[in-house]
């Protein structure tokens, strides 16, 4: 259905994404340093904003010749197929964006075999030292098991590309595995790090801390695991692990049943404290906060079909999106810290239960993203800048979003 607040978003979305058509005059000012803008960074590079020009020509509002000339900007100069390299960065990251376009056009399909043949080894030599490590019952670092470095992310990519596949079900075996009990005198949960939020020791963190969030934290393997469920995929203790993660949310549940909240991390302090004050409570983004904790309840509750946990979890949103002080905290446009993420996350919630309450929010929040876009610096990226708000635009303007779903980088789909 058309409305007004449907047309603004889709006239805003093609207006971002025209200013981002050609890959030489996209980065005002030049293109910055640092691997983050690298080309098949997904992040910021141009397989990012790839993903824009994709979308926008599967849903016939856009035209290949423009998606075609990023990715070969993408692609340009040497994949990384590294240790490191996952969902956000190398050849995962440019498998994730070719699959997206060889859905709608074969010629792609010779370029994706070759990223997904060297995505395969990579992920089986990450499963293979994550599985030794938990034989040495140690703790995992953050990029073991996370969206955006770890196997949590190639999770997303292999349940999306190849659902069937033998590796597809060995990462889901790991990531059940990761939530079983280690023998901790602390107590601590399996995916308990020794590291603070950055990724390395801090001594703010002298015992690490537990992660909630989407982009870094357990989230990300509840909602991979909760999808994975979902679609029909039978790995032995998949559920069970699902009801430990959410057994642990649950406890550090905070807030009443109509404004649930989670603290974005836990230090030990807090843990031994037992207390999370209010003042931790995060912003309403996609990366820590409730965009991308309550979706990945929501999907919980489906996978379980526990009416309760769906109906907490569209609360916590809810209760986010109708408090303009508390939207005030999220001033930026993107994906990860901004509006983008949180509008995302709210049609997907909206629309996976047909929400009337949420959906009611949407032209609000679209409305907001939109004054701040024209108020800010244009920042063509896709995680922080206008490539990610003009696909939460462009999702929300046409209210579809066709598998292969563009937003399984972001764990919501």
């Amino acid at each position: 259905m058309i409305t007004a607040a449907t047309l603004t978003a889709l006239t805003t979305a093609d207006r971002l994404a025209d200013a981002l058509a050609d890959p030489d005059t996209a980065w005002p000012g030049g293109r910055p340093e640092g691997a983050r803008s690298w080309p098949q960074s997904l992040a910021g590079g141009a397989s990012g904003i790839a993903l824009l020009h994709i979308e926008r020509a599967r849903t016939g509002h856009g035209n290949w010749s423009t998606a075609h000339a990023w990715l070969k900007a993408a692609v340009h100069g040497q994949v990384s197929a590294a240790a490191n390299a996952n969902l956000y960065f190398g050849a995962p990251a440019l498998a994730y964006v070719m699959h997206r376009a060889a859905s709608a056009s074969s010629r792609y399909l010779p370029v994706l075999d070759r990223l997904d043949t060297a995505t395969l080894s990579l992920t089986r030599n990450r499963l293979a030292a994550a599985h030794q490590r938990i034989a040495r019952a140690e703790r995992p670092l953050m990029e073991e098991f996370d969206l955006i470095r770890g196997l949590s992310g190639l999770g997303a990519y292999h349940l999306s590309r190849h659902p069937h596949h033998e590796i597809t079900s060995n990462v889901i075996t790991y990531l059940v595995r990761l939530t079983e009990p280690l023998s901790d005198p602390a107590g601590l949960p399996p995916w308990w790090t020794d590291v603070a939020p950055s990724g390395v020791r801090h001594p703010d963190y002298p015992g690490g801390h537990g992660n909630f969030g989407l982009a870094h934290g357990i989230s990300s393997t509840l909602a991979v695991l909760s999808q994975a469920l979902l679609g029909g995929l039978t790995v032995p203790g998949m559920a069970d692990a699902i009801v430990r993660i959410c057994a642990w949310t649950d406890h550090w549940r905070q807030g009443s049943e109509t404004t649930p909240w989670w603290p974005g991390h836990l230090s030990i302090q807090q843990v031994t404290d037992h207390k999370i004050h209010s003042s931790l409570r995060p912003r309403p983004s996609w990366c820590y906060g409730v965009s991308g904790t309550a979706r990945a309840q929501q999907l919980a509750g489906l996978a379980l079909r526990d009416r309760t946990r769906v109906a907490m979890a569209e609360n916590a949103l809810l209760s986010a999106l109708q408090d303009p002080l508390y939207l005030d905290t999220l001033p930026e446009t993107g994906l990860c810290h901004g509006m983008a993420g949180l509008l995302q996350a709210a049609w997907r919630m909206a629309t996976e239960t047909d929400s009337p309450e949420i959906t009611a929010e949407l032209p609000i929040l679209t409305n907001r993203l939109i004054t701040a876009l024209d108020q800010s610096a244009s920042n063509p990226e896709l995680l922080d800048g206008t490539a990610g708000a003009a696909l939460a635009l462009h999702t929300v303007g046409t209210g579809r979003a066709p598998a292969p779903h563009w937003d399984t980088f972001l764990a919501l789909a």
